[in-house]
């Protein structure tokens, strides 16, 4: 082939630099300048915000997401914890507990709202809160990792309303 018959061809075998914003097999990583055909990124990768153009302003951008959403590496030190350490972090966790309060959402039973004799009657939930969905709910509201075996409930939850639940903290294994 000679080189005047792609000559006269103009833009049509140029490459854009582009900035990847998403890892694509066969092309590259999250933030690697590459190159690519025009027709792809502006009828691909630029629709589905897959690469921006290598220009200054989106370079900068990029760096600066990438500074706030990867989180650098640190090394990881194994530490041993002692006894102190332990009690320590079973006092946050009891305090936690004992400070912190715990909204369990669920639906009732209308037909039997309605059939109600009195306001004094305890209004049922259609289903029944168990230990498992309580210890799933404490971790998620309070951050608190409890065993389903500490928490003290011989029924579960059938009515609406306020509960004390006990919870027995673990042995410290010394």
């Amino acid at each position: 082939m000679q080189p005047l018959f792609y000559a006269c061809q103009g833009i049509r075998y140029r490459k854009l630099d582009v900035i990847l914003t998403t890892s694509i097999e066969k092309l590259g990583k999250v933030g690697e300048t590459v190159k690519v055909a025009p027709g792809y990124f502006r009828n691909h990768l630029m629709p589905k915000l897959l690469a921006v153009p290598n220009i200054d302003k989106f370079a900068y951008l990029i760096k600066e997401q990438r500074k706030i959403y990867q989180p650098k590496e640190e090394e990881v030190q194994v530490v041993t914890k002692n006894m102190e350490d332990k009690s320590k972090v079973y006092e946050k966790a009891a305090y936690r507990l004992l400070n912190g309060r715990l909204v369990l959402r669920r639906s009732i039973n209308v037909e039997k709202f309605r059939a109600q004799s009195t306001k004094d009657d305890p209004i049922e939930l259609r289903s029944p809160m168990t230990k498992d969905e309580i210890v799933a709910e404490v971790g998620r509201q309070l951050c608190v990792q409890i065993d389903p075996e500490n928490l003290h409930l011989p029924t579960p939850l059938e009515t609406f309303g306020l509960f004390d639940v006990q919870l027995r903290m673990p042995k410290c294994m010394c």
